[in-house]
């Protein structure tokens, strides 16, 4: 005989887990087809913190705006970052995360 808690339990759980990454996907379309008017992400955010997020880049040549993870419109000083979701990042910002824009 099956045990109905565990099976309400595990199913709740799987439910919780599945919406996930479609909340986070909701997010990131959201700030960008706003036109990039997302929340500024703090250097404080755990992700911020974890990935190395700077507001300046101190890395020669590597910056926000030329990375590839990038959506602000050209010339602009903030816009979206796929990898911060709903947030903004500065330009002139860097994260470890950072790819060449192609």
């Amino acid at each position: 005989m099956k045990n109905q808690k565990t099976d309400n339990a595990r199913r709740s759980f799987l439910k919780g887990i599945a919406a996930i990454p479609v909340v986070s996907i909701a997010g990131f379309q959201t700030a960008a087809q706003a036109g990039g008017h997302g929340t500024m992400l703090s250097v404080d955010d755990p992700t911020a913190k974890a990935l190395g997020y700077v507001e300046t880049s101190v890395v020669a040549g590597k910056n926000c705006a030329n990375c590839n993870l990038y959506t602000g419109a050209v010339g602009s000083t903030k816009g979206p970052c796929a990898i911060f979701p709903g947030k903004m990042v500065t330009a002139a910002g860097y994260c470890n995360s950072w790819i060449p824009k192609m």
